[in-house]
């Protein structure tokens, strides 16, 4: 199993309307960065990502599944994107901030401290295994 991390703006889509999904999820659709697209190309039906409130609040507020692999983006125009099929697990018991991460050398090397604009990263084991423990899972 691999882990990742996803971004959206709480007013674009946030973790409320993902729940509200319930068990057939959403597409991720609309991801316009080549590197973004690379890494959903490399998502696999069972991988688990972090669902990140970028803008407005920035911090971890829960956790999704990878439930449909990478496939053309209906959103996009050009064909050039891909997009995946999410569901929500479970939320953090306590959202973890960006800014906690950044004052936590442990992340030091962390896609979301060092490509911080990138929408779509991979995070380690390890990160995963702290974060999860630092938001109450």
């Amino acid at each position: 199993m691999n882990y990742w991390l996803v971004k959206s703006e709480p007013s674009v889509w946030s973790w409320e309307q993902q729940v509200a999904k319930g068990a057939k999820g959403e597409a991720w659709t609309g991801v316009r960065n080549h590197s973004a697209k690379l890494f959903m190309m490399q998502m696999k039906k069972g991988d688990r990502a972090f669902f990140y409130h970028s803008n407005e609040g920035k911090e971890i507020v829960g956790i999704v599944d990878i439930i449909r692999e990478h496939y053309p983006d209906p959103t996009d125009k050009t064909g050039k994107f891909v997009c995946v099929d999410i569901k929500a697990d479970k939320p953090l018991k306590t959202p973890v901030t960006l800014e906690t991460l950044k004052h936590d050398k442990r992340f030091a090397d962390m896609a979301l401290i060092k490509l911080s604009r990138l929408s779509v990263q991979p995070v380690t084991t390890d990160e995963w295994k702290a974060i999860c423990k630092m938001g109450g899972l």
